[in-house]
């Protein structure tokens, strides 16, 4: 019988099926990885914007943690959207016990639509409390400003952002670029204090990138899951998010990414 490794993880739902929870999911099972989640908050939203979020009570946010670590061990954890401080404080008690595998924390503040993820009081508990538990951190241009408290305008801010990371956490850093002005690809930082990796790619224009940080992240956590190194894992990510996104396709008139492209689109005819 094969035996898979196991992923976990800690964000919330997207009833939209382009970013969060069903975004990982999709990614590990790309990838080969079982995955497992605990669901931090219900929200309602589509390609064009959030329109509710309803939290998850901090003591059910643990229980699913539990159970997944009682029966399926992860080999690999990633978190997104928390929301809350408690629920950050939540997640943060249980991996500050004991062993723990490799952690990826995706500081997911704010949507693409600009609906806020994570409440103005949460920012302090995520600093303070899970980043420094962190395996990697992969905050995108505005998450690392705020990480940082400086203003990011070019390459050399991201490399100098993802220096202040490693220093200030402990815990390795991806700076992701994408959204700098004047640059003809998208460049992202690598730092875990002894390496350091510039990360380059054609920009994909013309298709909304909705759910490319989910993927980022989730595809990382999978890869450590399948035993790779840190390095090589953000590496692998990097190659898989791009071709996700230049082999996007559409849903209903919405660009999604394809989390499947090593496994070709067959042709679906509508029924009438």
């Amino acid at each position: 019988m094969k035996i898979i490794p196991i992923a976990l993880t800690i964000a919330g739902s997207d009833s939209g099926g382009g970013a969060g929870i069903q975004a990982d999911l999709k990614i590990f099972a790309s990838l080969g990885v079982h995955g497992t989640s605990a669901v931090t908050c219900v929200t309602a939203q589509n390609p064009k914007g959030v329109r509710g979020i309803q939290a998850i009570r901090p003591d059910m946010v643990l229980a699913q943690i539990e159970a997944v670590f009682a029966e399926l061990p992860p080999a690999a954890v990633k978190t997104g959207m928390l929301y809350s401080a408690e629920v950050i404080r939540t997640v943060a008690k249980f991996f500050a016990g004991g062993k723990r595998p490799p952690l990826v924390v995706d500081p997911v503040m704010v949507a693409t639509s600009g609906a806020l993820l994570l409440k103005p009081g949460a920012v302090k508990a995520l600093l303070g409390e899970l980043l420094p538990l962190a395996t990697l951190t992969t905050p995108n241009l505005d998450e690392a400003q705020i990480l940082v408290g400086a203003k990011l305008a070019s390459v050399e801010d991201l490399r100098a952002a993802a220096r202040e990371i490693v220093r200030r956490f402990d815990c390795a850093a991806l700076v992701k670029g994408g959204h700098l002005r004047g640059l003809r690809e998208a460049v992202d930082i690598f730092n875990d204090g002894r390496t350091e990796l510039l990360l380059q790619a054609p920009f994909v224009r013309g298709v909304s990138t909705h759910g490319t940080g989910c993927t980022y992240s989730a595809a990382i956590a999978g890869y450590l899951a399948r035993g790779c190194r840190l390095a090589p894992a953000v590496e692998a990510a990097k190659r898989f998010v791009t071709q996700a996104i230049a082999k996007s396709a559409q849903a209903a008139g919405q660009d999604v990414l394809n989390s499947f492209w090593r496994r070709p689109l067959g042709r679906f005819q509508q029924k009438v």
